[in-house]
C-alpha cells in the first residue's frame, strides 16, 4: 500500500504537458526520475505498467523512460565510448535560451550536455558530442562554439564545419562538392567520420533540437551492449513509445506518398522498420565505417540510405520505444515548401534501394520507375497531396505498400490524371 501511495503522489504532481524549451520543466523531469530511481522498492516494471495507461501524465511517462535508460547505463560492465552526432542548419534560435525576443529558443546544446551528464554519471559510459554546421548561413556553428567555450564540459564538445571537409578527392565525402549539396546527411556523415577517427565505439544520431531527451541513450545501449546488436533504431510508432507530434502537417494525400514509399522500400518495411526517419539511432562504429564508405545521398533521406546499407549486409538489428516531443516551429523541413521534403525522401529512397540491389520484387521495381518517371519535382507531389484515389480512401498502415490494394500501374495512371488537372 505504501508503494501505491508513493506512485500516486508521483502521478499527482506530474504534469500532462512538457515544454522542451523550458529549463524548469527539464529540471523537474530529472528530479522526478531521480525520485523514482532512489526508491528501490518500486520496480521499473510497475512504473512501466502505470506508464502504459491512457490517463497517465506525460511527464510521468517520460520520467519512466529515463529511469529505464539510467538503470541500463548503470548495469553496463565494461567501458564504452559513445558519440552523439547532429547537424546544424538554421539552429541559431534553438541553440539559444528561450526569451521574449527568442520565443523558440531551447538552449539545445546546453540541454544535451546536461542530459548526457545525468545519464552517464557514475557509469562506464564515456560520451562526446559532435555538432556539425551544415553550411548554415545564420552562424549556427559559431553560436555552438561560443556555448561550448563556456561549458564546464568543453572537452566533450566538438563543433565542426562541413565546409572544412569538402571538396575532397577521397573518403565518404568525395562526391559532395559544396555544402549547398548537403541537406543534413553530409553533416551527419562528417560528424560520424570525426567520431570514428577519435575511436568512439558507437555513434548515436539525433537532431539539434530538444525533441529527444538524451537521458534515454541507455535504451539504445542495452541491445548494443547486452545483445551485440550493431544497429539499434528508435521507433516512435512502438506501442510503448511516448509521442507528441502534430499529425496534421500533411494533406489526406499523405496516404499516396506512404503507399509509394512502402512499396519501393519493401525490403526495409517488410522487416517491420516502421519509423525510418526517427532521429534516435545507434550504429556500431566499425559497421558505420563500412556503411558511409559510399553514401548514395547526402540529404534528409540518409536515414534510409544507412538502413538499406545494413539490410543489404544482413546485419541483425533491434528497435526500441522512446519518448519524442516534436519541435516543429524552427524545423528546417517545416520552413520549406512541404513537398520538397517528400520529394527528397522518395527519390533518395529509390536511389538507395537501387544502389544496394534491394528492389527485389516486381512491384518495388515498378514503383521505382513510377517515382523516377512521374515525379519530376515537388510540384508533381503537390498535385496529389490533397487528393486520394478510390483504392486508398479506406487504406490504413497495414495496406500501404501492398500492390493488391493499389498497383504501381494504377498509381502511375492516377498520378498522370492528377497532373492534367
Amino acid at each position: 500500500m505504501a508503494n501505491q501511495a508513493i506512485m500516486r503522489q508521483w502521478l499527482d504532481k506530474s504534469s500532462d504537458s512538457f515544454d522542451i524549451a523550458s529549463t524548469s520543466d527539464q529540471d523537474r523531469l530529472l528530479e522526478l526520475a531521480d525520485e523514482m530511481l532512489e526508491n528501490s522498492e518500486i520496480s521499473v516494471e510497475a512504473l512501466s505498467e502505470l506508464a502504459k495507461k491512457d490517463d497517465t501524465p506525460l511527464e510521468f511517462r517520460i520520467a519512466v523512460m529515463l529511469c529505464k535508460s539510467r538503470m541500463n547505463l548503470k548495469s553496463i560492465a565494461k567501458p564504452v565510448h559513445i558519440a552523439v552526432v547532429f547537424a546544424m542548419w538554421g539552429e541559431q534560435n534553438r541553440l539559444k535560451p528561450q526569451s521574449e525576443s527568442n520565443p523558440n529558443g531551447e538552449d539545445a546544446l546546453c540541454a544535451k550536455i546536461k542530459q548526457l551528464e545525468w545519464a552517464c554519471a557514475d557509469t562506464k559510459v564515456a560520451w562526446s558530442v559532435y555538432a556539425v554546421d551544415d553550411g548554415c548561413p545564420y552562424g549556427s556553428g559559431k553560436i555552438a562554439e561560443e556555448i561550448a567555450a563556456e561549458s564546464p564540459k568543453n572537452e566533450h564538445i566538438h563543433v565542426a564545419y562541413l565546409k572544412d571537409a569538402i571538396p575532397t578527392d577521397a573518403g565518404p565525402l568525395r562526391n559532395l562538392v559544396s555544402v549547398n549539396d548537403s541537406k543534413k546527411g553530409g553533416a551527419v556523415i562528417y560528424g560520424s567520420m570525426l567520431a570514428i577517427e577519435n575511436n568512439a565505439d558507437a555513434v548515436i544520431y539525433t537532431d539539434a533540437d530538444n525533441s529527444v531527451h538524451l537521458g534515454q541513450i541507455g535504451l539504445l545501449l542495452k541491445p548494443y551492449m547486452e545483445n551485440e546488436k550493431k544497429v539499434v533504431l528508435g521507433n516512435r510508432k512502438h506501442p510503448e513509445s511516448v509521442l507528441v507530434k502534430d499529425a496534421a502537417r500533411w494533406g489526406i494525400g499523405i496516404k499516396n506518398l506512404r503507399h509509394m514509399q512502402r512499396m519501393v522500400g519493401h525490403a526495409i518495411f517488410s522487416k517491420n522498420i516502421a519509423d525510418t526517419q526517427a532521429a534516435f539511432k545507434l550504429y556500431d562504429c566499425q559497421l558505420l565505417k563500412e556503411i558511409i564508405k559510399n553514401p548514395t545521398v547526402f540529404d534528409y533521406s540518409f536515414d534510409t540510405d544507412w538502413i538499406a546499407a545494413f539490410i543489404s549486409k544482413d546485419i541483425a538489428f533491434a528497435q526500441i520505444p522512446f519518448a519524442f516531443i516534436d519541435s516543429a516551429a524552427e524545423s528546417a523541413t517545416a520552413k520549406q515548401v512541404p513537398m520538397t521534403t517528400w520529394e527528397t525522401l522518395l527519390k533518395g529512397l529509390t536511389s538507395s534501394m537501387k544502389a544496394y540491389d534491394l528492389l527485389q520484387t516486381a512491384p518495388s521495381r515498378e514503383m521505382a520507375k513510377v517515382i523516377e518517371e512521374e515525379v519530376e519535382d515537388y510540384k508533381d507531389l503537390e498535385k496529389i497531396i490533397d487528393h486520394l484515389p478510390k483504392e486508398l480512401k479506406n487504406a490504413g498502415e497495414k495496406d500501404f505498400g501492398n500492390p493488391e490494394v493499389m498497383s504501381p500501374e494504377a498509381m502511375r495512371d492516377w498520378i498522370r490524371e492528377r497532373k492534367k488537372q
